[in-house]
């Protein structure tokens, strides 16, 4: 009875409670790395994707490929009842197949099973190419499924890649994600290179890159998209080495870009979802002088207007509380830009670090030392509010909920569809907006913002 009437008073957003938990956080300047950053609570709502879903996600986009996952009936069974529900994969009998480990499987080895299974996966679906997704109890027990998917390549003719998806090893569905993209230098082949200007985009996971500001100028310039990737069928990954450079607009697809760079000799540049003016622009100039083209006078038209948007967005938005939570964009520097725009971080949750956060990372601190926590957890943030009491708040949640503190929802997805200066302008758009929506629910008006 005692534990269940503490359960329910951490649910109503006990003041105590929350202050424990607050109290428990580290701040922005004892981070080094995410062994540092401390979840609310250890129980997560809603919790992290395992690996498994990252890989099962971006399959979906490798049109003409088969993905095997090798595991428990649960793994299986959740990974299929995912994929059945959409035609991308092909529906019930589409492209996610599964080899279910008994015990006596874990006992003396899956070799057997694989071996025999993958004779009939090729005889019904005769795929371009094969991914087997090892699961945790694979790791555990140590079978060696890349070398025996080597072997199944070789005797079949067909290019078999593994990825590694245990969850025990890592706390999200990133890490799918990038292993999948790293797998498939496994389907490349080396070829030369193409006779027109050709870049490979990789990692863009949302939207028709076409239609983006970055792919617009790439077209204006004559600059031919090679592969997309994800978003590509398996020839278009074997052919990935004829291009020139690698686009890499996620990190993400950072490990496949290296290794790209090891095996083929192909530059990459990083040309992330940036909010800043000054990192994309530095991105377009880095882009261009590797192509060897000059940097289209266009580009500095997008930049001046970007710099417009930041200028006005420094007089709205200076002294604007918020709480970072999921948006499409890299955790730190899109912090890094909104302090710059004046802003105060009161907590900022993240899911992952890349090697590029230090300098973002410091930029913040110049201005400010927000708490830190580990994302995917907005049960306990309930209580949080009362004490931190900010103006916006930054991800996923419930705009309703948020309304009745006073606190406005910043919707930021759109921008997963974007790449360039036309992110910038979105951006401070919706953060005026939001801005304005938190001080009319907090009794002020508009007109005090402008």
């Amino acid at each position: 009875l005692l534990h269940i009437k503490k359960l329910q008073r951490f649910r109503g957003g006990d003041m105590i409670n929350s202050t424990e938990i607050i109290n428990k956080l580290s701040k922005l300047d004892s981070i080094n790395n995410m062994k540092d950053v401390k979840p609310l609570t250890y129980a997560s709502f809603p919790g992290s994707h395992c690996p498994l879903f990252g890989s099962a996600l971006l399959l979906k986009e490798i049109k003409d490929a088969v993905f095997v996952v090798i595991g428990t009936d649960e793994c299986s069974y959740y990974t299929k009842q995912m994929t059945m529900r959409s035609e991308v994969y092909g529906g019930i009998d589409g492209r996610c197949v599964s080899i279910i480990l008994n015990q006596h499987d874990i006992t003396f080895g899956c070799q057997k099973k694989i071996e025999s299974a993958f004779s009939e996966l090729m005889e019904e679906y005769k795929p371009n190419a094969v991914f087997l997704i090892t699961t945790c109890v694979v790791e555990l027990i140590g079978d060696d499924v890349e070398s025996l998917g080597d072997t199944l390549g070789d005797e079949y003719g067909v290019p078999v890649v593994t990825v590694h998806t245990e969850h025990f090893k890592s706390e999200n569905h990133i890490v799918g994600l990038e292993r999948t993209l790293s797998a498939c230098i496994g389907i490349m082949e080396r070829q030369a290179k193409s006779e027109n200007i050709s870049v490979n985009v990789i990692g863009q996971r949302s939207g028709n890159f076409s239609e983006t500001e970055l792919g617009k100028i790439l077209s204006d310039s004559n600059v031919e998209i090679n592969l997309m990737l994800p978003g590509c069928t398996v020839e278009d990954i074997r052919k990935a080495p004829q291009a020139h450079i690698n686009i890499v607009t996620s990190s993400i697809g950072l490990p496949l870009a290296k290794k790209m760079r090891s095996k083929f000799k192909i530059p990459y540049i990083l040309f992330e979802k940036f909010t800043d003016p000054e990192y994309i622009l530095e991105a377009y100039n880095n882009l261009f002088d590797t192509l060897q083209l000059e940097l289209p006078k266009e580009v500095i038209q997008l930049y001046n207007k970007a710099n417009d948007a930041v200028n006005f967005g420094k007089k709205v938005l200076k002294g604007a509380k918020y709480i970072y939570g999921n948006t499409p964009f890299q955790c730190f520097e899109v912090n890094s830009f909104m302090t710059k725009l004046g802003m105060i971080p009161e907590l900022i949750q993240v899911s992952y670090m890349t090697e590029n956060d230090d300098k973002y990372i410091e930029d913040i601190l110049s201005k400010e030392n927000p708490y830190v926590c580990k994302s995917a957890n907005i049960a306990p943030l309930q209580g949080v509010y009362d004490i931190l009491k900010p103006d916006l708040y930054l991800g996923h949640e419930y705009a309703t909920r948020l309304a009745k503190k006073g606190i406005a929802l910043v919707r930021s997805d759109m921008a997963s569809a974007m790449a360039g200066m036309e992110v910038v302008n979105f951006f401070v758009e919706e953060l005026v907006r939001a801005y304005k929506e938190s001080k009319e629910y907090q009794g002020g008006t508009v007109n005090e913002l402008m």
